[in-house]
């Protein structure tokens, strides 16, 4: 009987674990999708910085399933989540700075913009530079 109890938990937990992985792969498909629609018409114009400087909070903006971007002049900068599955479109980041940057160590809680309830702690991955991509002439 402790057998069969076992096989069935075993049995089980593989079940309730299938529809996981592929709500996992789902996120993962739905995250690279949002990043490819938010570069898309940029291409990758330097290196990844941890710190980046940040002179006019209201152009960042949390883009659902990705993180978190500022805009400044051409250059959009990027810092993908390292969990963007639990990012929505009505989350606020909350960002707890240690000096005069933006940088991805910085502590960054995240509150339902509808309720003020706290809705989740935002890892960032560093800062990434797009610049916009000139179409030319002809």
């Amino acid at each position: 009987m402790k057998h069969m109890l076992k096989v069935t938990a075993a049995g089980l937990a593989l079940a309730l674990s299938a529809p996981a992985a592929a709500q996992d792969r789902d996120y993962g498909e739905r995250s690279d999708a949002a990043f490819a629609e938010v570069v898309d018409g940029y291409e990758v114009s330097g290196e990844a910085e941890s710190c980046i400087s940040v002179f006019n909070s209201n152009r960042l903006r949390v883009v659902d399933h990705v993180g978190l971007t500022y805009r400044r002049g051409n250059t959009l900068w990027v810092a993908r989540a390292s969990n963007p599955d639990s990012l929505g479109v009505w989350d606020v980041p909350i960002i707890q700075r240690y000096g005069s940057q933006l940088c991805r160590h910085d502590v960054t809680r995240t509150i339902d913009r509808s309720t003020g309830i706290f809705s989740g702690v935002l890892f960032l991955e560093d800062w990434v530079p797009y610049t916009e991509v000139e179409e030319a002439d002809g």
